[in-house]
């Protein structure tokens, strides 16, 4: 049986010989290299989201139009929603997509299913900030949802991140 090495960053275990972490990216050749608990460095990536204050995901169903979607995004001032069916997030609708799929189309025969982000990448809410920043930096995104199972419980945004890190540094 192939030994294990916990992730000081986020606890994932990885197969032992492995450079890094294969879920948050973090060095695991300093496993055995004491670091400062309370470090600039520690309490930034080893934060929980649950601690972020990631905002409340606005859902909408992926069938519908998707002026209605925009219509939504205009009126709780947010720039994203998260696609669902049947209560499991399908998607990612945002204001990018909006700019870049939408132009000289009729909005109302276009559903939001039809110019989301399929199969986002998704977080939960024990995944550490270290692990957002990864993800977000790997995959060049903003936004990313957090589940619970399949269902969406939170969505962590850039922003949310760098509020973080000024709370932290300021």
């Amino acid at each position: 049986m192939a030994s294990v090495v916990r992730c000081a960053v986020c606890g994932f275990e990885n197969y032992e010989g492995e450079d890094n972490c294969e879920n948050c990216g973090a060095d695991l050749r300093t496993v055995d290299i004491p670091q400062e608990p309370l470090s600039f460095q520690g309490r930034l990536l080893g934060q929980r989201l649950e601690e972020l204050g990631a905002t409340t995901p606005i859902t909408i169903d992926a069938a519908t139009p998707v002026n209605e979607a925009i219509d939504r995004m205009r009126s709780d001032g947010v720039d994203h929603v998260i696609a669902v069916e049947d209560g499991r997030v399908v998607g990612i609708f945002t204001e990018r997509d909006a700019v870049l799929k939408l132009g000289g189309r009729h909005l109302a025969s276009v559903t939001v299913g039809d110019v989301m982000t399929r199969d986002p990448v998704v977080l939960r809410q024990s995944d550490t900030v270290a692990v957002a920043i990864h993800k977000m930096a790997v995959g060049g995104f903003r936004h990313i949802p957090i589940v619970d199972g399949t269902g969406p419980t939170g969505v962590v945004t850039a922003r949310d991140v760098f509020r973080h890190i000024l709370t932290i540094t300021g």
